[in-house]
């Protein structure tokens, strides 16, 4: 028995129609399905198949989210590979939100989006959502010790001057299960990620409005395991409409500036387990 075999990268492009919003998504797509050990090789060409027929079913009609679109894979997987028991499909699009810079000016910045299907015979299908954001983090640790430099308290006044400290790119990614008869806004998970943050990041910014930026990150600092801790608890405030067993991963990591390691931290859990015991 092979776990998966099928094929990555597929590039295709989706039709998405969530209420009066209607976008086309550039969207990366990889298959799976199990071989059991008296199946000699996969048919890798049905995988190809149900890619473009659920992607041309899109464009006519479009699909609520990427997410549908990889349970509409997943599912038709299973009916085409008679021999398997287990399907997986994977799908990633690049996207754009318009955001405000601290001066106040409109901007377009990009996000990528995940979504993630499986599904086996007799077990059912689940489905999930997820973003990828890239913020700004800002170290506590270092802004620490040089308070106590300038304070004195090191004896070393080459640090005297404004609370300092070093800055990360980070980078975080929200995955959430999505029950049959609910909805997860993509759009929502992108903005907890970005409040998550010391700061959010952009794209073009002026002279200004970068230094707004490290203002707001500095007086903001956070170890990469806040980020996770405050991701948690903002979607624990927003999505009491889901029910406990929906499963939530979390996954930050904070590309060091200082160091040649990065910072890394992740949780796995479940809504009812937050509200129980966080």
């Amino acid at each position: 028995m092979l776990t998966r075999v099928g094929v990555t990268g597929v590039k295709k492009p989706v039709q998405v129609c969530r209420g009066d919003k209607k976008v086309t998504l550039i969207c990366t797509i990889d298959v799976f399905v199990d071989l059991p050990s008296s199946q000699k090789g996969s048919h890798l060409s049905r995988n190809l198949e149900v890619i473009s027929d659920v992607v041309e079913q899109s464009l006519s009609k479009p699909v609520s989210g990427i997410e549908a679109l990889a349970a509409i894979i997943s599912k038709d997987l299973l009916d085409r590979h008679e021999y398997a028991t287990h399907s997986e499909a994977h799908v990633t699009a690049e996207y754009f939100l318009e955001r405000t810079v601290p001066s106040g000016r409109k901007t377009m910045e990009s996000y990528k989006l995940l979504a993630r299907a499986t599904d086996k015979k007799g077990n059912g299908l689940k489905k999930m959502i997820g973003v990828e954001v890239i913020g700004m983090t800002a170290c506590p640790c270092a802004m620490e010790t040089v308070q106590d430099l300038q304070k004195g308290n090191l004896r070393d006044k080459s640090c005297d001057g404004p609370n300092i400290t070093h800055n990360q790119r980070n980078i975080t990614t929200l995955m959430m299960e999505v029950p049959e008869a609910f909805d997860v806004e993509a759009d929502d998970l992108i903005d907890i990620a970005e409040r998550s943050f010391s700061s959010p990041t952009f794209e073009i910014l002026k002279r200004a409005e970068e230094a707004q930026v490290v203002i707001v990150a500095h007086q903001n600092p956070k170890f990469v395991e806040d980020v996770v801790r405050v991701n948690l608890s903002h979607i624990l405030k927003q999505f009491t409409h889901l029910p406990d067993d929906t499963v939530i991963t979390v996954r930050s990591e904070s590309q060091e500036s200082i160091h040649k390691h990065n910072a890394f931290a992740e949780r796995v859990t479940t809504l009812g387990q937050l509200r129980c015991c966080d």
